[in-house]
């Protein structure tokens, strides 16, 4: 569908003359009165939107202008929510960073990469604390190690100013062990009647054997 602003004229809205119009199935018209228009798109049940006020004349088309906004309203909801899906968070660490609050941070990138985030981790040094960058990269090499079960570095740490950066991606979640347990045993043909039938002849002859630890019959008396 053509793209269209969310400001637009519609239906006794459109004051001009003559319009180029678009059918609503795409085909052009041509230019034909707006009055005309109007009544084709009654006639129609559809509405008549401008979507081109700079053309001359007027571009207008047949369109469900209620339908239209819906899937409008629904589509800026989604690209909404993927483009917060592709947020990339930020987590900043100091190279002398206590345990608690490495346990504190960490929990926060884990936190992001559950809600399917990258995240940006940063070592920030001070002053001399430049001169080892080793310290900073250990840190680094800690977090994703604590978070291997749900992260991988997207690439090695990296020196940016005063600041070394690792970038966290979430890790794809493998498929569930039963569900694979199920889908082998769909996907397992059962045995035909003619495979089967050798296995029942098989068992008859164990099944009619007499057993070994019978008493013997006792002879009769004379």
């Amino acid at each position: 569908m053509m793209n269209i602003a969310k400001d637009h004229k519609v239906n006794e809205q459109i004051r001009v003359r003559q319009i180029r119009l678009i059918g609503g199935e795409g085909e052009q018209v041509g230019i034909i009165d707006t009055r005309d228009a109007m009544n084709m798109a009654r006639e129609a049940g559809l509405d008549l939107v401008m979507v081109s006020p700079q053309a001359v004349p007027p571009v207008c088309r047949l369109l469900d202008y209620g339908r239209f906004r819906f899937e409008q309203q629904q589509n800026e909801r989604e690209n909404r929510k993927r483009a917060r899906g592709q947020e990339v968070k930020a987590i900043k660490f100091r190279v002398k960073i206590d345990g608690h609050d490495f346990n504190t941070k960490t929990g926060h990138v884990r936190r992001f990469l559950e809600e399917g985030h990258k995240v940006k981790v940063t070592i920030m040094f001070r002053g001399r604390e430049r001169t080892h960058p080793e310290l900073g990269e250990r840190i680094l090499v800690r977090v994703a190690e604590t978070l291997a079960d749900i992260g991988v570095p997207e690439s090695n740490p990296s020196m940016m100013g005063m600041d070394m950066n690792m970038i966290m991606t979430p890790r794809v979640a493998p498929t569930p062990k039963k569900e694979r347990e199920d889908d082998g045993e769909m996907a397992a043909p059962a045995p035909s009647g003619a495979a089967a039938a050798p296995a029942e002849a098989a068992a008859q002859p164990e099944a009619q054997a007499p057993k070994a630890d019978a008493p013997a019959e006792a002879p009769t008396p004379a």
